[in-house]
């Protein structure tokens, strides 16, 4: 009978531990709605609407998987600040396949989710701040080189890099 409440203790336990995030599953869902996010600068640069209306659902549906309860009290902050901010202008490119539309939010999405990364550090890829003089907006990139969203492919090369961010170790 010890033994069946020992197992049942032990069994217990690791279901609570499993189901409780840990600063990695930060780290992780972070990273997710990252990837989201370069899903939807990607597109637009190549002025591709509908993959970028895609990218957007699945944008804000990431931000809902981040666990904010795992969150330090930094962290929980600079969330409370901007994630009402990242899920309206997710929802707006996703509602729409207006590309000047998208592209509106995607603005002030980048201004954002720059701000989000910057605080909680958690990038697993170095990132790129860009930044185009032509209409005055910065975005996030992958990549060194300049794929503008803003202008697509009537000038995908215009703009400049501004800052980087390391990857977190």
């Amino acid at each position: 009978m010890k033994t069946i409440k020992y197992l049942a203790a032990i069994i217990l336990f690791l279901a609570a531990n499993i189901s409780q995030a840990s600063p990695a599953d930060v780290n992780t869902a972070v990273n997710n709605v990252l990837r989201r996010y370069l899903g939807i600068k990607n597109a637009l640069a190549v002025d591709n609407s509908k993959t970028a209306n895609d990218e957007a659902k699945k944008f804000t549906a990431a931000l809902k998987e981040v666990p904010v309860s795992q969150m330090d009290a930094k962290q929980k902050a600079t969330w409370a600040k901007y994630a009402e901010k990242l899920r309206f202008d997710g929802e707006h490119i996703g509602e729409s396949t207006e590309i000047a539309h998208q592209r509106e939010h995607f603005g002030s999405l980048s201004t954002n989710i720059y701000e989000v990364l910057k605080a909680f550090q958690s990038n697993n890829m170095v990132i790129y701040k860009q930044y185009c003089p032509m209409e005055k907006k910065s975005w996030i990139s992958e990549s060194a080189a300049i794929k503008n969203p803003y202008l697509g492919k009537k000038m995908p090369d215009c703009g400049v890099t501004k800052e980087t961010l390391k990857a977190a170790k």
